[in-house]
């Protein structure tokens, strides 16, 4: 449907009246059999027919969220005594991402875990317990320092994935949706020259959206972390009288 190769999925001229069948018709008796293939000259000036087309209007930005996901692990011999040193690991862990410069209200627990390990079931060689927060970094320019202090909270730390957001999405749809309605009535306006007839008024607007932000993340050499490209997508199908 958003291919423009695929010309019938962005633009038809059906009738008025309901008529399943050919994409362009018009109110009118049909066309009698003839030679002529130029177009639809049998569309006459007291015809009513509809135009629709589908418009799409795509906004390039750069993400200004990251979103990290970290925690810790420790083992020990007993299960108190490694739920015991994991939570002290999660309040350095903690500790550190705030001094780096991460709002204590953008981190949030989001996994907490206390296992048995076996060397041969039913025989407990130990406890595994692990912490997961996750982390939302405002300011990208403390993205490198971030990470950094996670590395250097020691053996316990987990670095487990990072990904890039937009956060001001609703004023991209916006100017998405005015791109995307321009596109569909500089379509309109072709056709409806095209083939000899005066654009109308609006009947029908529809609008699939693809709005979900990109979640990019990029490494480059030199600047570290890089939030790369993201994008907001729109598209609207507009129904138009042609006259």
């Amino acid at each position: 449907m958003t291919k423009k190769s695929l010309v019938p999925a962005a633009i038809a001229i059906v009738l008025v009246a309901a008529q399943a069948g050919p994409a362009l018709a018009a109110s009118g008796p049909p066309p009698k059999a003839s030679g002529h293939t130029a177009g639809p000259a049998w569309l006459t000036p007291g015809d009513t027919a509809e135009l629709v087309v589908v418009g799409r209007g795509s906004v390039q930005t750069t993400p200004d969220v990251m979103r990290l996901n970290v925690g810790v692990e420790t083992r020990r011999a007993r299960a108190g005594e490694a739920f015991a040193a994991v939570k002290e690991a999660a309040a350095k862990l903690t500790d550190a991402l705030v001094t780096a410069g991460v709002a204590r209200w953008d981190l949030k627990t989001n996994d907490l875990s206390l296992v048995a390990e076996y060397d041969k079931y039913p025989k407990v060689v130990g406890y595994r317990a692990s912490q997961g927060l996750e982390a939302q970094v405002r300011d990208l320019s403390k993205a490198d320092a971030v990470v950094d202090a996670v590395a250097a909270v020691g053996d316990e730390a987990r670095l487990n994935g990072i990904s890039f957001e937009i956060s001001r999405e609703e004023a991209l749809v916006k100017r998405a949706r005015a791109v995307a309605y321009k596109d569909a009535r500089a379509k309109a306006e072709q056709y409806a020259a095209l083939v000899g007839r005066t654009l109308g008024r609006v009947t029908k607007l529809e609008e699939e959206s693809d709005s979900s932000p990109s979640r990019l993340a990029a490494f480059g050499e030199k600047a570290g972390i890089s939030p790369g490209h993201g994008s907001v997508t729109v598209a609207v199908r507009v129904v138009y009288e042609m006259v």
